[in-house]
């Protein structure tokens, strides 16, 4: 009889773990909000039509996101008397953006399936949109996560990768979030399209000894010694707007506009996957759809844990 109750236990355990594990499914929402991912599809479009920076700006804001208390939309939480926000944290204060688009399109969910459709979710789809939007792969989004009610300045200030960090402290930030070197440099990737503010790379650009000197010259125009602290220039000056290899094809000629994303390729442990991807962009392409994936399934809140956002900025 105990045999039995064990063996009972045991089987019911194991249900009970796949039936979590079942929770992200990229059906998630096949009955309850058949039109969900086509509604934000739409407004993502309509957003990166309107300004093509935001691609790269939404990729980034799922990253932000999920490198703190996990995909959970802690980011797009206001400040309040009981939440420390996380978008005043360094890392994104001023510099992560996109809030708007997302509680735009979380609207137009709502006004299709109100109180159904998560806005950790509705990040984890723009993500994926925007890739697809400016050339770069797409991917089956796994579905089913719940909001949290609490966001952690503290942690988005120790958690995220800053642009000092070396390749030891890039590479330990992300194992610590069960991310691979390749998946690091994969993701890296994404700056082929994204842009940076002058005092991010000021320091790099007249002290470094590994980069291009012509490369530094003409990044100088727009980032004087003093000053203009918020100039955006492009990470990738080839081709800054279309999702492609050409980031790993400027950090082997030591155009790399940030000291981390030099780093990649400075006679380390990660110049192989640099020269692999600026050689193989379709593998470069596939690698990044598979640790976008991987990415989106930190930490998530499923079942009853956290709650559906009726708005993304603030708890219900």
């Amino acid at each position: 009889m105990t045999v039995k109750v064990a063996a009972a236990f045991i089987l019911m355990l194991f249900f009970l773990s796949t039936a979590c594990q079942a929770k992200l499914s990229s059906s998630f929402y096949g009955k309850s909000c058949p039109k969900a991912e086509s509604t934000i599809r739409t407004a993502i479009r309509t957003a990166i039509a309107r300004e093509r920076r935001m691609a790269a700006s939404l990729i980034r804001l799922h990253f932000h996101d999920c490198f703190v208390q996990g995909c959970d939309a802690s980011i797009l939480l206001d400040e309040t008397s009981s939440i420390q926000s996380e978008k005043t944290a360094g890392p994104n204060d001023n510099s992560v953006r996109g809030y708007e688009v997302i509680e735009k399109a979380k609207s137009k969910v709502e006004k299709i399936c109100p109180g159904v459709v998560s806005c950790a979710d509705i990040i984890a789809v723009a993500a994926r949109e925007a890739s697809a939007y400016v050339g770069g792969p797409s991917w089956a989004v796994k579905l089913g996560r719940r909001d949290s009610t609490t966001a952690s300045r503290d942690l988005a200030n120790t958690d995220l990768p800053a642009f000092t960090d070396s390749l030891d402290k890039l590479t330990s930030r992300f194992q610590k979030k069960g991310l691979t070197a390749r998946d690091m440099v994969a993701l890296s990737g994404s700056h082929t399209i994204g842009q940076a503010q002058c005092f991010t790379f000021r320091d790099r650009i007249y002290n470094a000894s590994n980069i291009d000197a012509g490369f530094a010259s003409t990044r100088k125009r727009r980032c004087p010694r003093t000053g203009g602290q918020a100039n955006l220039a492009p990470l990738d000056l080839v081709t800054p707007n279309s999702f492609d290899n050409n980031y790993f094809k400027n950090l082997m000629r030591n155009k790399g506009l940030l000291h981390s994303d030099q780093v990649l390729f400075n006679g380390g442990s990660t110049d192989s996957i640099v020269t692999e991807y600026s050689r193989n962009p379709a593998k470069f392409s596939s690698d990044f759809a598979s640790a976008m994936i991987k990415m989106g399934n930190i930490h998530p809140l499923t079942g009853s844990s956290g709650q559906i956002r009726r708005i993304c900025s603030a708890v219900n």
